[in-house]
């Protein structure tokens, strides 16, 4: 019962308590380790920067997974409630509800009181556009857009690579460390694999981040089409706009879910200038926001159901 012990002490830590101190958080050491070395100045040759993208990839993978093999293997050898307790603690650092439900809430807030201001700065920690001058429906489509594909890079993707490992019966620390490396690498994406400055220096961490999220985000569609269903939402809708619109997003895995959220509420989301997913059958409004965490609360309680079945199948096989 391993994965099933660590996965229900993970989301307890999560929903309880939230992100852990900044001081202590990996993920910011991530950021800062990732900040440091992507400083290094390699020139303007492409094939060097190209190679120090792969250098540092694997550098940061490394850096954050080997000490958390040591020290799990070790705590496990000298007491497995110390293990489940650590191992659950980085379970929880590589996934985020409670965060993420606790922006969204917010810039919702702010929309029904017109502080349009305030929920531009706010929607700042959830998306990378630039909401300077979005008006109100831009800003709550920028909103559920970007809760629909968290969804994905934020827990659906996190506790794929946690189970995977059961698919070659090893145990639950590898699974932490898939999680971790997942982590590193979605960091990695979101700080250096975009376009410009940072084109060929974070092509690799992009490229592989593509690779590992092809998956999860494609689970993460079909999540929330059965969310939909079970909500009695437009399900067929659903998934009409996710086989029909996906691929309207630069991105080749973004559009699976964010299609899915469109079609389920009925809406159609836009980012001005990239992509328009969905049908506009219902208005954006602040309310909007609630309907799209209800969606994801489904797809999440299935997703979590999943994990613990799995978790029984594998104890049972091994017992």
């Amino acid at each position: 019962m391993e994965i099933v012990l660590l996965l229900s002490l993970a989301l307890v830590i999560d929903l309880a308590l939230g992100e852990p101190p900044r001081l202590i958080h990996p993920v910011v050491w991530m950021g800062k380790v990732i900040s440091l070395l992507e400083r290094v100045n390699v020139g303007r040759s492409t094939f060097v920067q190209l190679l120090y993208g792969f250098v540092i990839t694997l550098t940061i993978i490394g850096l954050f997974t080997a000490p958390v093999y040591f020290m799990l293997f070790y705590l496990k050898s000298l007491s497995f409630v110390a293990y489940v307790i650590v191992g659950a603690v980085l379970l929880k650092s590589t996934f985020s509800l409670r965060e993420l439900w606790r922006v969204a809430l917010r810039v919702k807030r702010l929309l029904l009181k017109e502080k349009l201001d305030e929920a531009r700065c706010e929607l700042r920690s959830l998306v990378s556009r630039d909401t300077e001058g979005l008006p109100k429906p831009l800003l709550v489509s920028a909103t559920v857009e970007s809760v629909a594909e968290s969804t994905c890079d934020s827990f659906v993707a996190p506790l794929f690579y946690f189970l995977l490992p059961l698919l070659f019966g090893v145990p639950g620390l590898f699974g932490i460390l898939g999680a971790v490396a997942y982590r590193v690498v979605n960091t990695l994406d979101a700080m250096v694999g975009y376009h410009g400055k940072y084109e060929y220096l974070g092509k690799f961490a992009s490229k592989l981040d593509d690779v590992l999220n092809f998956i999860p985000a494609r689970l993460t569609a079909l999540l929330l089409a059965l969310a939909s269903l079970l909500s009695r939402r437009g399900a067929q809708a659903s998934w009409q706009v996710v086989f029909g619109e996906h691929s309207k997003t630069e991105s080749p895995n973004a559009g699976w879910p964010i299609a899915a959220m469109a079609g389920g509420l009925n809406v159609q989301l836009e980012k001005v200038g990239h992509y328009r997913l969905g049908r506009a059958n219902a208005l954006l409004v602040p309310e909007t926001i609630d309907a799209a965490l209800k969606l994801v609360q489904v797809a999440v309680l299935t997703w979590v159901l999943i994990c613990f079945i799995a978790g029984v199948i594998r104890f049972a096989v091994t017992t």
